[in-house]
């Protein structure tokens, strides 16, 4: 195992088949900048942390199979996403419980100690995500958002829906993944055909999002990296892409485009407010111009675009990361 007592290291925190990283440590790496890769999911079966809070700060050490690294040598974090940690087997269910928040608690701890530049910091990702939270702030952030409601009650669902002039659309509030027998589903949004389906009581079961139908010409993703935003419209030439453009990449044209000032100012008032330094945001853009958040995500991806349409997005992530700074 090979010890870094290196000075000024960026330290990225994803897993082993996360490709999107990749280009950010190659920019790096072609600058000379020192950096360590770990998937913090391996602690505590293969990786281990040492750490002393003393004068102020926390020294130490954390390792991995291949590698370690100096606490005080991390200049910048680049948290994109690393898998859960992997717990000894034979543990009963509370002892899982009890080992996996004393990870958390500890080993995670000591990470979010690191006081350098985190694109971005767990804790602000995790309140960004809730889609509630994200229409709201964009609102008093001056952005246009589409009328909403959660509910889990069916008649609330099914009224709402009658009252609003044109189509209703669903939306997962946690995201498209979801496992089902042992296997992953991508959940997409899709358009309500029958209102009255929502009375069924299955509804009950838990929250759901629906929004009104925004008219679209095309939509585009905004990636934000610090002060830049790099624009990219997605024109779909599918009927299941126009719904939701993830469903069919085959059918998207891509075209790079400028922020209006007013949706550029709004987004900077949003990654303020959240304390975020990177998001990748969707809007609907109307046949008459008008520009309407869906959502922004935290952590989005952001490599295809950055390949199809020669964005300096990864280049630009490796700016901030190499100063230590925005």
């Amino acid at each position: 195992m090979v010890s870094l007592a290196m000075r000024d290291a960026v330290l990225v925190l994803t897993h082993t088949e996360d490709g999107t990283a990749d280009p950010v440590i190659h920019h790096l790496c072609e600058r000379d900048v020192p950096v360590v890769r770990m998937d913090s999911g391996d602690f505590p079966s293969t990786m281990t942390v040492e750490a002393d809070f003393d004068d102020g700060r926390w020294r130490g050490t954390i390792h991995d199979a291949f590698r370690g690294l100096d606490l005080e040598s991390v200049r910048g974090v680049y948290y994109r996403r690393p898998s859960q940690f992997t717990l000894a087997e034979g543990m009963s269910g509370p002892e899982q419980r009890w080992a996996y928040r004393e990870a958390r608690m500890g080993f995670g701890g000591v990470l979010l100690s690191l006081d350098c530049l985190w694109i971005n910091r767990p804790a602000r990702m995790s309140a960004a995500e809730y889609k509630p939270v994200q229409l709201a702030t964009a609102a008093r952030c001056g952005l246009r958002v589409p009328r909403t409601i959660i509910t889990s009650v069916p008649e609330h669902a099914a009224d709402w829906a009658r009252s609003i002039p044109g189509p209703v659309v669903y939306k997962p509030l946690g995201g498209a993944f979801h496992v089902e027998g042992g296997r992953t589903r991508i959940v997409y949004a899709n358009r309500i055909t029958d209102i009255e389906e929502l009375r069924d009581s299955a509804l009950s079961l838990t929250a759901h999002c629906f929004q009104q139908w925004v008219d679209k010409d095309h939509e585009v993703r905004v990636t934000v990296v610090g002060t830049r935003l790099f624009a990219v419209a997605i024109h779909a030439t599918s009927e299941a892409a126009y719904v939701d453009w993830r469903t069919d990449y085959a059918s998207h044209r891509y075209e790079v485009v400028e922020v209006p000032d007013a949706v550029r100012g709004g987004l900077e008032r949003y990654m303020q407010a959240f304390g975020l330094t990177y998001g990748a945001a969707d809007f609907i853009v109307s046949p008459g111009g008008s520009w309407t958040l869906l959502e922004v995500n935290p952590n989005g991806e952001w490599g295809w675009l950055a390949h199809h349409c020669g964005l300096p997005i990864g280049q630009t992530i490796a700016d901030l990361l190499e100063k230590g700074q925005v």
